[in-house]
């Protein structure tokens, strides 16, 4: 039984993490918030990266450290009807609901639309564009044991060739600087919290652990099988990808912020990468980003629908199966993605501002649950105290239709009153940290009292 990993074998299973996770809204979101951020840039994407590189970095170390086998099995430490509904929640937004819509839409806005005509039926064309786009999905789901060589060795060192070139070549030719460059008004003040909630669509916190249990996999396919190992192996692929993924978020944000000095701000992130290729490269442009983002894109659907499959067929053992699941999941995930990137991104938001609090206390629960042996009152108690303040961070993000339906300025005025940083999106922090120390408190207590002893 092998011991560790060749610095060979890491790089590989480094490549494949980063793969899994470096998708549509990795692309589109900060070259777009780059734009809005202007000479506010380096602030705001510090706060990205501490929620697009960090938190997910903490999702892969939350399963490996915990020894949990999967996302169900460490959200039984809360209690097994809240894994149910928390791992459904969390695997159908960065699945077939949210994140694998998207992928596909993306590629579709970013790399097919700028190639068509003003009078193409945009909706048809992105009909045929899905079904492809899920066919070739589907057809590498179906052969989940291979994803190591698919995405680690083949389609991402493909991807990151491509975007190299595009990303070189705008930041060696800069369209303006980015201190020239007014800020949006979102991104005039406070542009680092700005950027941190930004940083939750790349849905990066939440795949995270969703993918640490394929890491984990892959890691003990390649012979190391002592769960020490594992956990140190599983953080040390952690931290290269994490590494790869800031560098580059860094450089997309600043040919985002760059390309004011010619553009407006876009509607959304696909836009603007599409304008900024077609200006240094014209139509060749054009075909070299549609093939970067699609294949970004590939990559990442195929990662979350063979997640999403593995852990419905583990949670539902007396259903037909993982070909099942996969099939249903791609079939749902076509149907959505034809609604169009702009529709997804803006009813995802209010989703994640839900979830992300929970999945950011239970890694940190899981992480340091050794300090007081992973008791389920402090999980409990820290949980019930988030979901109450996310509930709040969710109304507030909802879109205007949906949020005028439910009277929700009453609720977010109240909210604002009572809840310390709501008015930043992190109204949950201060309860979750109440939480924390009832439940510890919940736990010395008994560990002190007779029937503890």
């Amino acid at each position: 039984m092998k011991k560790r990993l060749s610095l060979k074998e890491i790089i590989f299973v480094a490549s494949m993490l980063f793969g899994l996770f470096f998708g549509a809204g990795n692309l589109i979101f900060p070259v777009h918030m780059g734009q809005l951020a202007g000479s506010n840039t380096l602030p705001a994407v510090f706060g990205f990266i501490i929620t697009g590189v960090g938190l997910p970095l903490i999702g892969v170390a939350a399963i490996g450290i915990s020894r949990s086998t999967d996302l169900f099995d460490l959200g039984k430490k809360v209690g097994k009807p809240y894994a149910f509904f928390f791992t459904c929640a969390l695997y159908l937004t960065i699945g077939p609901a949210f994140a694998i819509p998207r992928c596909a839409t993306t590629s579709f806005t970013v790399g097919i639309e700028p190639m068509l005509g003003e009078n193409a039926n945009s909706k048809l064309i992105l009909l045929v564009f899905s079904v492809i786009f899920f066919a070739i999905v589907l057809f590498f789901s179906l052969r989940p044991s291979g994803i190591l060589t698919w995405v680690g060795k083949i389609i991402n060192p493909i991807f990151l060739v491509f975007l190299a070139l595009l990303l070189i070549v705008a930041l060696t030719h800069p369209i303006a600087s980015v201190s020239e460059i007014t800020p949006d008004p979102s991104y005039q003040s406070g542009a680092f919290f700005q950027g941190f909630l930004e940083g939750y669509n790349t849905m990066d916190a939440l795949a995270g652990l969703a993918f640490g249990i394929i890491v984990i996999t892959v890691i003990k396919y390649l012979g190391v099988k002592e769960e020490g190992s594992v956990a140190i192996h599983t953080l040390k692929a952690g931290i290269f990808s994490s590494i790869l993924m800031a560098v580059i978020y860094i450089a997309v944000t600043v040919m985002g912020a760059q390309s004011r000095g010619l553009f407006e701000i876009s509607e959304n992130g696909g836009i603007a990468f599409a304008q900024i290729s077609n200006n240094f490269f014209g139509k060749a442009g054009i075909l070299i980003l549609a093939i970067t983002v699609s294949l970004a894109c590939l990559k990442t659907a195929i990662g979350l629908i063979t997640s999403c499959s593995e852990i419905f067929m583990k949670m539902f053992p007396k259903s037909p199966g993982y070909k099942f699941w996969a099939v249903l999941f791609v079939i749902i995930s076509f149907l959505i993605a034809n609604v169009g990137l702009t529709a997804i991104i803006t009813y995802a938001v209010p989703v994640l501002m839900f979830l992300y609090p929970l999945a950011i206390t239970l890694m940190l629960l899981a992480i340091f649950g050794r300090l007081f042996k992973h008791a389920k009152c402090v999980y409990i108690s820290v949980t019930v105290f988030t979901l109450l303040a996310a509930v709040f961070d969710f109304i507030k993000a909802l879109p205007e239709g949906a949020a005028n339906a439910i009277h929700a300025d009453v609720l977010t005025g109240f909210a604002g009153k009572v809840f310390p940083l709501y008015d930043l999106g992190l109204g949950w922090t201060v309860p979750a940290i109440i939480g924390l120390v009832v439940g510890l408190i919940i736990y010395f207590v008994r560990k002190k009292s007779p029937k503890a002893a």
